[in-house]
């Protein structure tokens, strides 16, 4: 997810009352909430960031230490404000227990949330490469914002005039967020049913992948991408509000498999093309007039030439 989702996630978890159970909590949680993407450091690299994002900043030897690191940083911040004589007099006393417990809390907050799109995480990394989706929320949820930001400010309204609600206030709206990812995965279910159902009446074969796209501004439709084990592939349009309509596309056509010998020995030639296809989940590859091979990632081809797209050269002659 984008970090003012990981942000407010963070935020929300302090207004249920975990952040009075230390100095600094509200920092722990909201830093610890976002360090995993340190990672996002390698962007500068292009595609080849694809096989470094969501990986091993996102696994468990890094849900270990990332949190102890934060909090030693937190103790020292603390303890230099206070040989400065610059430490806030109302900020509680800092508690190493607890400000441990909540870093954790918060780290852990991020690989759950950043599970729920299609984009996949590498939830197992250094261990293990295999990529994990959710399929249940677009990385910039403009609902989820409005749920996060609107019960934050309305348990803060209660904490300022002195209500012994503001903590409520903070349980709800995190009861509200998790029945909202819990219906979103109920309509990502439904919809990979139907769509699967479709695919083998209209292709007379069993779907080999059937992935749910969710869409922006639009959680109660799905962009369903299907595959089936002969290359062919499309895609399926599923709404809750019309969940028996059959779409009019038929198989868009079928795909270059990528696992061919001489494609994949050509792929693996060039930098970029190695990281795309460790990263890809639904990987389209074709072949221009000229030799040079175009590969794409069946979930973001609409997005445009630039990291989502790989386009290896013609062998030189």
């Amino acid at each position: 997810m984008d970090n003012l989702t990981h942000s407010m996630v963070g935020a929300v978890l302090g207004q249920t009352g975990l952040k009075r159970r230390t100095g600094l909590g509200m920092p722990a949680l909201i830093i610890g909430a976002n360090i995993p993407d340190i990672d996002a450091t390698c962007t500068f690299l292009g595609t080849q960031s694809l096989a470094m994002r969501r990986g091993l900043t996102h696994g468990p030897l890094a849900i270990l230490i990332l949190p102890l690191i934060l909090t030693a940083l937190l103790l020292l911040y603390d303890r230099w404000q206070t040989r400065r004589g610059s430490r806030p007099e109302g900020r509680p006393a800092v508690r190493p227990g607890w400000l441990l417990a909540l870093a954790f809390i918060g780290t852990l907050s991020h690989p759950a949330m950043d599970w729920l799109n299609s984009y996949g995480i590498r939830l197992l990394e250094p261990f293990s490469h295999q990529w994990f989706y959710g399929d249940v929320l677009f990385i910039i949820d403009i609902l989820l914002w409005a749920m996060l930001i609107g019960g934050f400010l309305w348990s803060r309204r209660a904490e300022k005039r002195g209500g012994a609600s503001w903590q409520q206030r903070g349980i709800v709206t995190i009861t509200a967020v998790c029945a909202y990812i819990f219906a979103n995965g109920a309509i990502t279910g439904l919809a990979e049913a139907r769509a699967s159902r479709w695919v083998e009446s209209h292709t007379h074969t069993h779907p080999a992948a059937v992935v749910a796209n969710p869409e922006p501004f639009a959680f109660w439709r799905r962009d369903l991408l299907w595959r089936t084990q002969d290359g062919q592939y499309g895609h399926y349009p599923f709404s809750i509000f019309a969940p028996d309509a059959v779409p009019a596309n038929a198989p868009e056509g079928k795909r270059i498999g990528i696992d061919n010998p001489e494609l994949w020995r050509k792929a693996m030639t060039d930098a970029d093309a190695r990281a795309f296809l460790f990263w890809s989940r639904l990987p389209l590859a074709t072949v221009a007039p000229d030799g040079s091979l175009t590969l794409t990632d069946q979930r973001f081809r609409e997005m445009g030439r630039d990291r989502f797209t790989v386009i290896v050269p013609p062998a030189a002659p």
